[in-house]
Order: C-alpha cells, then sequence, then structure tokens
C-alpha cells in the first residue's frame, strides 16, 4: 500500500479514535429499512394522508455516502447519497445527543459511507430530510474522492473542483462513478441497450448461446489475437476475436436462429473507437440473406433507441440523427466515386486502382491488394459523411473471405457495413456456405495477404462442418460499445467501457 497523505492519516486517526471508544468504523452489517427513493415515496403518501410536514411519523433507516455537512451551532445539516437519490440529514444535539453531535462533526467526512435512522419529514423551504436520532459509520473514508476537495468556509466543510481529467477517471473508475452522476447514467444506459437487444432478438426467436472465449484456431474476422497457453494440456489458445465460426457450426446443427453478446479480444491498437477488449452482438439466421439483415439491423437499433432513449431520433456532436427506418442504402462503388471520383470498377487491378489514386493526389502503398485499397478509400473519403444511418453494400471479395459472392460479380460479395454519425456500427453478409469455395477463400488469403497484417487462418473443423450443409443464412456482427456511444452521446469509446485498458503509469 502506498504511503499515506496528511489528510489520510488524519482520517485513519479519527478510525482509530472510533475504535477506542467502542465504536466500529467497518461493521460488518448494515440496517437499511428503505433507498432514498423508498423513502420519499413513503413521505409523500403520509403527506397525502394529511401527516404533518415536519413530523411525518414515518420511521427510516437510510444507507449511503456522505456529500456534504454544516454545521450550526446545536444543529448540523448533511446530505447522504444512496443509488437511487439524495437526502438531507439533520442531527440535532437535543435528538441524538450533544456528544454524539460533536463526534459527527469530528469524526465523520465527505465520502464515508452512513447508516442514518430518523423520522422523514420536509423542513420549512420543503427540503427532503430525514430527523435524525441515530447516525453511524458503515465504512469510513480514507482517502477523500477527488471531487470531494475540502475547505473549511466559516466553520463549515465544504466541497469544490471536479474529477475530469480523462486519463486519471479511467484509471480510477471507481472514484470517477463516486462523484460523477453522469458517468453511472452512461453505464445505466449501457446496460439497457444491452437488455434491449436481447428483448429484440428473443422476440423474434433468436436464442442466446454462449460460444468458447479460448479457441485452438483464431478466426472470422481479420485482425491480431492476444496468445495464452493452456499447463495442462501443452497448448497454445487465442482469446477469440469473433463468436462467428462457432455460430455458424450451430446453424449446421440445427439451430436456425442463434445470437451472442460477450467480449472479444484484438491485440491491436487503440483509438477513440477502438479497445482491445469490446463488447459485440453477433447474430446468425437461417434462410436469410444480407438484404434480411438490413431489415433485422434497421428495426433493432430503431428498436432499441425507442427503448433506451424514448425516441428513435438522437442528437450526436451536433447532428439529428434519426433511426427510423428504412435507412439509406448505396453501393460501394457508387460511395466511393461519389466521394472522391474513383470508379474503383474501372479499375480491376490494385495496380490500376492505385494508379488511379495516385493520380488523385494520394499516398498509396504498393504492397496493398486491391481490396485494402477500396477499404482505405471508403474509411479515408466516404465514412466521415455517412451522418444518416446509411448502408454501404457489394464488398471486394478479396477482404470478405466469409462472404457469399454477388451472382454474376464474382469479384464482389453480398456484405454490408452500416454507419451512422461518421463511424462504422455493424458489419454483415450472406454468409458463403460452400465448403469448396470456402476452403479456396482461405488459402487465398494465406497466400495473398500483405505480410506484417493477420491472416484468415485455415480452419479445418469449420470446413468439417460445412461439408455436412449449413443453410443459407445470413449473418451480424456489432459492437455494442460503440452503439452506446451513440445513444450516450460519447466520441470516445473509453467513456462507455468501465475499466478500459490503459498503458502502465511510469
Amino acid at each position: 500500500m502506498r504511503d499515506l497523505n496528511e489528510i489520510e492519516k488524519n482520517r485513519v486517526a479519527k478510525a482509530d479514535r472510533m475504535r477506542a471508544r467502542g465504536e466500529q468504523p467497518y461493521p460488518a452489517r448494515a440496517q437499511r429499512t428503505h433507498t432514498v427513493a423508498d423513502a420519499l415515496l413513503a413521505l409523500e403518501q403520509a403527506l397525502q394522508a394529511g401527516a404533518p410536514v415536519q413530523d411525518s411519523g414515518v420511521p427510516a433507516t437510510l444507507c449511503g455516502r456522505l456529500r456534504s455537512m454544516r454545521t450550526m451551532g446545536k444543529l448540523t445539516f448533511a446530505h447522504m447519497e444512496d443509488v437511487s437519490g439524495r437526502v438531507q440529514l439533520l442531527l440535532r444535539s437535543d435528538e441524538v445527543g450533544a456528544d454524539r453531535l460533536r463526534q459527527f462533526d469530528t469524526d465523520f467526512d465527505l465520502g464515508d459511507f452512513v447508516q442514518a435512522t430518523g423520522v422523514l419529514m420536509r423542513t420549512k423551504t420543503g427540503e427532503f430530510t430525514l430527523r435524525c436520532s441515530a447516525v453511524v459509520m458503515l465504512a469510513k473514508s480514507v482517502s477523500p474522492l477527488p471531487a470531494a476537495k475540502e475547505a473549511e468556509e466559516d466553520g463549515h466543510k465544504v466541497v469544490y473542483s471536479a474529477f475530469a481529467n480523462p486519463e486519471a477517471r479511467y484509471r480510477e473508475r471507481y472514484a470517477d462513478l463516486a462523484v460523477n452522476t453522469e458517468v453511472r447514467e452512461i453505464f445505466r444506459v449501457r446496460a439497457a441497450v444491452v437488455r434491449a437487444l436481447r428483448n429484440f432478438l428473443d422476440e423474434r426467436g433468436f436464442l442466446e448461446v454462449e460460444t468458447p472465449v479460448l479457441q485452438p484456431i483464431y478466426g472470422g474476422a481479420a485482425a491480431r489475437p492476444f496468445v495464452t497457453h493452456h499447463n495442462q494440456l501443452h497448448q497454445d489458445l487465442f482469446l477469440r476475436i469473433s463468436f462467428e465460426l462457432y455460430l455458424k457450426r450451430l446453424l449446421v446443427g440445427g439451430l436456425e436462429s442463434v445470437y451472442e453478446i460477450g467480449r472479444d479480444f484484438r491485440n491491436e491498437g487503440v483509438s477513440l473507437k477502438h479497445n482491445p477488449e469490446f463488447t459485440q452482438l453477433e447474430f446468425y439466421c437461417a434462410y436469410a440473406d444480407y438484404a434480411k439483415v438490413m431489415e433485422i439491423t434497421e428495426e433493432m437499433l430503431a428498436f432499441v433507441a425507442q427503448q433506451v432513449c424514448g425516441s428513435t431520433t438522437l442528437e450526436y456532436e451536433g447532428h439529428k440523427i434519426n433511426l427510423q427506418p428504412p435507412w439509406r442504402r448505396v453501393a460501394l462503388r457508387t460511395a466511393v466515386a461519389e466521394a472522391c471520383g474513383i470508379d474503383i470498377a474501372a479499375h480491376p487491378t490494385a495496380a490500376a486502382l492505385a494508379e488511379a489514386m495516385r493520380a488523385s493526389g494520394q499516398a498509396v502503398d504498393p504492397a496493398m491488394p486491391r481490396g485494402k485499397l477500396i477499404e482505405s478509400l471508403l474509411a479515408l473519403h466516404v465514412e466521415p459523411l455517412l451522418i444518416q444511418p446509411t448502408f454501404v453494400h457489394d464488398f471486394p471479395r478479396d477482404i470478405s473471405p466469409l462472404a457469399k459472392a454477388t451472382p454474376g460479380d464474382p469479384h464482389t460479395v453480398e456484405r454490408f457495413e452500416a454507419y451512422i454519425a461518421g463511424m462504422e456500427l455493424c458489419n454483415a453478409f450472406s454468409e458463403l456456405n460452400d465448403p469448396q469455395e470456402q476452403a479456396q477463400r482461405f488459402e487465398e488469403m494465406q497466400r495473398d495477404h500483405p505480410k506484417g497484417e493477420e491472416a484468415h487462418p485455415m480452419d479445418e473443423d469449420y470446413l468439417r462442418a460445412l461439408q455436412y450443409g449449413m443453410p443459407p443464412c445470413g449473418g451480424f456482427g456489432m459492437g455494442v460499445d460503440r452503439l452506446t456511444m451513440l445513444l450516450t452521446g460519447q466520441r470516445n469509446i473509453r467513456e462507455v467501457i468501465l475499466f478500459p485498458h490503459l498503458r502502465t503509469r511510469e
């Protein structure tokens, strides 16, 4: 444990003083009868029944964290907060005792968890208050909360400043949550988002399943995995980068509509929209194609927004975004041509496309295959323009090894990505279910993938599953973190992940 500063040493001394007089600063039990919200409801019901405002006769024992303290002679006012709200505490020397009032004023601090027993009332100014007969310590706060910078003004403890530094907040999320109510609200919304996604899919007959996090062969995306080792089996394993290949095995087994919400892990860089550990929703639906999945997607996200935010219209970074179906649909070729004037179909090789890009003044990596060049055009020129919900569809075959080819065009596959507010939100295919063609695609990826980048590995067991027959199906993957960013107005993914990974602090 690190060395304590003077304020912390002073608080430890207060805890020792409590022990010396027979009190426990960290007792084993709490005796709560109401949350703050329940107590407020009980008070309002008593007042409606005719009880006096300043003595409702409703007893309550509340528990929570001290947020403010103000001493006024033989009276002390304080505010206590729990997960449901805030209540004022009123301590009077003739009710709690002069010694106990003095002990409260000297040994209790902002941030302490306390248990307060008394009678509910409203003050003359109308403030919801617990007139206390007893207050006991539940957990002594040794370190002052970051926002709780204390000062003495006219004999009162007051709070000022705020805990606003992003890196400090992420490193000490527990303190961030304790002092910033808006941060707690973000994670309540996140929980509601996950709940709404489940409700939508469950109501449509999808089965929620779980697939392995530790996998002998990673797959389902083009990403570098984290590697670990199983000591008992003497086997290297990978943290999954996607659920896809396991979920599609379930369609082979006769489960026609399945989904999973869980963690994926990609050993890559971080950005405002990327975190190495993230939450993803994937679903797969037999007898559907990517057009059907588009319909499910727009219906699902409109449903989630309505359930979570009460509207399908959102404000995000100054834009009013309408999630109501139908969404715009645009071919990738058209979107790129409109954004930067390059017709990708007129440049059927990587060399030709690279030359066209150089002619338009763009820097080009000569080692990039054609599909990657097209992907870079999409990211650089198209993505920032897609504010309203848009499906960009029909992608190059060479960067989509698991997607079914477009009829009549072997170089293009039935794949779409959905964009909202200039951000990619999801990725979906008509899933390739021909085992011979899938094997060929894996081989092409191994042969043609650029050096230094992660190629999709050959998965013989997945090919074996396809040989038993997989029905035609549509598949979908979406980052739950990004959806939460959209619905809470956040532009940094770390704001919607409780404990984002950070560099080691020197």
